[in-house]
């Protein structure tokens, strides 16, 4: 009975431990599956993201590829208007010498008449009628003559119809001229925007799909930001916020004024912006009493005094003077026009005008200048005016040369009238650190374009 009970322990219990390797061995399968299955889920939509996203990109190359062709036949189509215009202004041109020489040939047959004319008019009745054999020869010659009158009034008439089918031609040729030289334009910009696209498009194609929607995340993060920053209100001295432009404007407006000036957009907006900071109470006195340079606080109605430098002053005139000029040649009332008043706590003048804050005196200096620039008088209340004033102003100074030293000195003298002032190093410093500001502000507006 021992042995039986010990051969059946011998038979259970390797059956119960396999039984449980067996349970463990499927339980370890099990998981595996599952994780296998979890993968193989993963990678099906991995699979599927990835192809919704090719589509996209796919998308997108394929329309830059409409685009391109879209181009090419405009350029073709382009090509042939030029051809054509050019096969009209030939047939005008031709037309025009056809034209000249029908009026030369009148012109040279209504002086023989005329000449013939003369002649015959410097002769009497009497010389006739003898030089004549007949009477009928007589009446023959005057009948002769009516026709030579009526011939030259004939000629006459076809001379002014053929001037003024030749003005009419010489019309025709301008406006098929102008026309080629828009349609040639055109084609230039078709050709370049067929370069941007199809650079853009070169791009695409070496791009895996991660790439590319990061692409797409950035760019529309680069915008926003753009945006933000394009629309900020550029605070400026003296201008009211509903007049003041948006920091985009202002962009344009100071890289308009560096095509004329060779001045950092960046420096101008920094300049511009310091002046802001300063000027706590800008544009807020009105002139009063010119004699006496006396004025008045636009907020509180105060009397102040010296609101600009007097005039009759010993070797100058006084700003007085030059603003009293200002505002008479730009059709504004001097007493109504406002001005920065004196900072009480350093004592002085006001009377820096307008965005850029230039006093009278040295507006003036300017004024010659702006109008070759402008084409017009200049208005210091103008934005573009003030922006241009204060690029000229820099690049007298130095600031053209685009040096950060340079311009540090520049500032300087926009601010006191002395290149490098160390006095008032804090000035150059701070326009520079404005400056650094705005160049970074500038160039995510150039890269979200």
């Amino acid at each position: 009975m021992k042995k039986i009970v010990i051969l059946l322990i011998f038979l259970i219990i390797p059956s119960f431990i396999f039984a449980q390797n067996r349970e463990a061995e499927r339980a370890a399968l099990e998981k595996e599956l599952a994780e296998v299955e979890r993968l193989i889920r993963q990678y099906e939509i991995d699979a599927t993201r990835t192809e919704a996203e090719m589509q996209s990109l796919r998308y997108r190359i394929n329309n830059l590829t409409n685009q391109i062709n879209q181009l090419d036949l405009q350029i073709r189509q382009s090509n042939l208007v030029i051809q054509n215009l050019g096969i009209e202004i030939e047939d005008t041109k031709t037309s025009i010498q056809n034209t000249i020489l029908k009026i030369e040939d009148l012109k040279k047959n209504l002086s023989d008449i005329l000449k013939e004319l003369y002649k015959q008019d410097q002769k009497s009745y009497v010389e006739i009628l003898f030089a004549e054999r007949s009477l009928s020869g007589f009446f023959n010659n005057l009948v002769n003559l009516e026709i030579l009158n009526t011939k030259n009034k004939e000629i006459l008439r076809d001379i002014k119809n053929l001037r003024d089918e030749l003005k009419g031609q010489k019309i025709n040729l301008d406006e098929e001229r102008e026309s080629l030289q828009r349609t040639v334009q055109i084609q230039a910009a078709q050709k370049e925007q067929s370069a941007t696209i199809r650079q853009e498009q070169r791009g695409l194609l070496g791009m895996t799909e991660q790439e590319y929607q990061q692409q797409l995340r950035e760019k529309a993060e680069l915008e926003k930001k753009a945006e933000e920053i394009r629309t900020r209100i550029f605070d400026l001295a003296g201008v009211a916020t509903t007049d003041a432009p948006t920091f985009g404007e202002a962009v344009e407006i100071a890289k308009n004024v560096e095509r004329l000036t060779g001045i950092r957009p960046a420096l101008l907006l920094a300049i511009l912006q310091q002046e802001s900071s300063i000027g706590k109470n800008v544009g807020q006195c009105y002139l009063k009493d010119p004699s006496t340079a006396t004025g008045v606080d636009i907020r509180t109605g105060a009397t102040i005094l010296n609101v600009m430098k007097p005039m009759g002053l010993p070797g100058r005139k006084g700003d007085v003077d030059d603003f009293l000029t200002i505002t008479k040649e730009l059709g504004l009332d001097p007493f109504e026009t406002p001005f920065s008043c004196p900072i009480p706590s350093i004592g002085g003048y006001g009377g820096a005008m307008g965005p850029a804050q230039f006093i009278p005196t040295t507006w003036m200096g300017y004024k010659a200048e702006l109008e070759r620039v402008l084409g017009r008088t200049p208005n210091p209340w103008n934005i573009y005016d003030a922006f241009m004033a204060t690029g000229l102003y820099l690049r007298n100074y130095g600031a053209g040369s685009r040096t950060r030293e340079a311009e540090w000195c520049a500032a300087q003298g926009y601010f006191t009238g002395i290149r490098c002032n160390s006095n008032h190093a804090f000035y150059g410093n701070n326009v520079l650190l404005w400056a650094d500001r705005f160049e970074e502000d500038i160039k995510v507006l150039d890269q979200s374009r």
